[in-house]
């Protein structure tokens, strides 16, 4: 049947047809709609899971591929980083199970992080990978990408970027099929599954090098990769991989009115970017004067281009980033096919169509992104920024280093309190780095609970283990809420899923042996504010957990924290529960700020801030 479905979908669909024996990941847009929609099918025969971490996740998917059977692990490319560490182990290794890691990448940085290009990563752990073009082929490559693993006997990488990860189509989806039940393989082959020995290691990686070479030779066989060769040689060359390919014929279609013939064009689709396809480049050099590249981020087919060229002995011109043309920045769209046309063939097309319409960037307002209404977080700032205040110190002489999720949006106004955003659970590492350093002020670590769980924790460990003059703020909403409000280790056991344990933060800070830790409101600004300034002035490793719950999803369970009314006669419009809170429940009325009721949680936060008895709290 047809159904109208994301690209994160697709890969979902995909795995089900192929059998997937389990599902695992961490949340990191644009990923993360993949597993999600898994979850939300409630299936019984696949297990599904967010794992703690990246890393996690990868050897918890690969101990079922080991025992034989398929599996899928999700992650951004951020997570990618995370679970390397056992990808190039598990890679030396291979697999007996289909094991297929689905990364999404995110050129432009719409999602946050870096512009990373995980096809180099496929290049280092020497693994196939496949990049499909459109949301149609996501689902198909998925199914081809578990019967590839189990053909080389590897694992393969599976790569989207965001422009298709969350882009819709209509795809012709299969009844999924059944999970095989056969009894796990148990495998002892300490020459496979261990390190132990250069020996070892060596004849593993003799062995990656031909799964790799296995996997270009069926992948040929399979004809992934669409060459088009035009009837006239000597003419233009196009190779475009991933998005880029999906944006090429509209590209043609814009470049028409100006001269330009698809009839004398080649083409090269590429789906396999690792191994690069030689014998289809090596045809397309032999029958194109002049080679155009498309690609995003990092001029990964590009060097495998001018390798071929090089071996040939070519002559023509090859165009790309190399030479200048494309930057390494950004994502690609139509614009990006026009512009590499008119850089070959000189077609004199306006400039209008080589830079695409930038109109609606520049009529966009600028405003900085910030927490939610009733977001618990919002306390915790204002409370660091009194404690801070307190100690008769200005923000900008106490260092608040910050972690990834809904924390980091401290950095923003009005709040302009966090520092720095490295990667997950770096805050606590790097704070230390800074007392080492020799600053004589307090100095802050803030940190979600998600990511205190998925790698905070260890750098705790160490500021424990040597002794460090640290205060460590844990902001605990309970749920992985940047990214669509996924459970994590600490999300309460009665929102719906009885499959996992909770595990209380408030009960592993005390038994790592800290003297100093507080549980604190964030809602009762006074008293966070209060304790945190108390912790400041502590030596020692000193943890304050902020917790309450998300306001979305106590909203969605029905719960409320309160009413907050205005008195309009009180009010006189001084702006100081906007300029100090920045909620967006908040608006400017002709005589007096007025609340919207459909996003005020009654927090009761702005209370606080205002002198003239104008917020006031009202009973639920």
């Amino acid at each position: 049947m047809k159904k109208l479905i994301t690209g994160n979908e697709a890969i979902a669909y995909g795995a089900l047809r192929a059998g997937v024996k389990a599902v695992t990941g961490y949340p990191g847009t644009p990923s993360t709609g993949c597993l999600s929609s898994l979850l939300a099918m409630d299936l019984v025969d696949t297990h599904v899971e967010w794992s703690v971490n990246e890393k996690v996740a990868l050897e918890v998917a690969t101990g079922v591929a080991w025992s034989g059977h398929r599996a899928l692990c999700t992650m951004k490319m951020s997570g990618l980083n995370v679970a390397y560490d056992t990808l190039i182990s598990v890679a030396y290794s291979g697999c007996d199970g289909g094991l297929v890691v689905y990364v999404a990448d995110d050129p432009g940085a719409s999602a946050g992080m870096c512009e990373q290009d995980s096809r180099s990563f496929a290049v280092m752990a020497d693994m196939p990978m496949l990049e499909p073009a459109t949301v149609a082929e996501t689902y198909e490559l998925t199914k081809f990408a578990f019967e590839l693993s189990e053909r080389i006997k590897g694992p393969v990488f599976l790569r989207l970027v965001t422009g298709i990860a969350d882009s819709y189509a209509e795809v012709e989806i299969e009844e999924p099929v059944l999970v095989s039940q056969a009894a796990p393989l148990l495998i002892k082959d300490i020459q496979r599954y261990t390190k132990a020995g250069a020996v070892i290691a060596t004849n593993q990686h003799r062995d990656l090098i031909q799964r790799l070479e296995q996997a270009g030779q069926i992948t040929d066989e399979a004809k992934i990769n669409k060459l088009s060769l035009s009837r006239k040689p000597g003419g233009l060359g196009i190779l475009a991989s991933g998005i880029a390919a999906a944006y090429l014929e509209e590209g043609f279609e814009a470049a028409a009115p100006f001269g330009f013939n698809r009839e004398d064009v080649s083409t090269l689709e590429i789906k396999v970017v690792h191994p690069f396809p030689a014998a289809e480049a090596r045809k397309m050099l032999a029958h194109c004067q002049t080679i155009l590249i498309l690609e995003e981020l990092e001029p990964l087919i590009e060097r495998g281009m001018y390798v071929e060229a090089q071996r040939m002995g070519y002559r023509g011109k090859i165009t790309g980033k190399l030479d200048g043309v494309f930057s390494r920045i950004g994502e690609y769209g139509v614009p990006q096919v026009v512009q590499g046309i008119e850089s070959v063939l000189r077609l004199g097309i306006p400039e209008n169509l080589l830079s695409g319409n930038t109109q609606a960037l520049k009529l966009a307002a600028a405003r900085p992104i910030t927490v939610c209404a009733g977001c618990p977080h919002r306390g915790t700032y204002i409370a660091i920024d009194k404690a801070i205040k307190k100690l008769r110190l200005k923000k900008n002489e106490v260092m608040v280093t910050g972690d990834i999720g809904c924390t980091i949006l401290g950095m923003n106004p009005p709040f302009d309190l966090i520092w720095t955003e490295i990667s997950m659970g770096a805050s606590v590492s790097l704070a230390q780095g800074y007392v080492h350093a020799g600053v004589k002020t307090p100095v802050i670590a803030t940190i979600g609970d998600s990511t205190f769980f998925h790698a905070g924790i260890a750098g705790l460990v160490n500021a424990i283990q040597h002794q460090i003059d640290l205060t460590l703020v844990i902001m605990d909403n309970r749920w992985t809420a940047m990214t669509g409000m996924q459970v994590n280790p600490g999300t309460p056991c009665n929102n719906g899923a009885s499959t996992y344990q909770e595990i209380d933060i408030a009960r592993i800070i005390p038994a790592l042996g800290i003297e100093h830790f507080w549980t604190v409101d964030p809602f009762d600004v006074e008293e966070t504010a209060g304790v945190i300034h108390q912790a400041m002035t502590l030596p020692g490793v000193k943890v304050v957990l902020a917790r309450q719950e998300c306001a979305i999803q106590a909203q969605r369970q029905g719960k409320q924290a309160g009413k907050v009314h205005v008195v309009e006669e009180n009010c006189n419009l001084c702006k100081l529960c906007l300029m100090v809170t920045g909620c967006s429940a908040f608006s400017l009325g002709a005589n007096a700020i007025e609340i919207d009721p459909e996003l005020c949680y009654g927090c009761g936060v702005c209370i606080e801030t205002c002198h003239h008895d104008a917020l006031v709290a009202e009973e639920v």
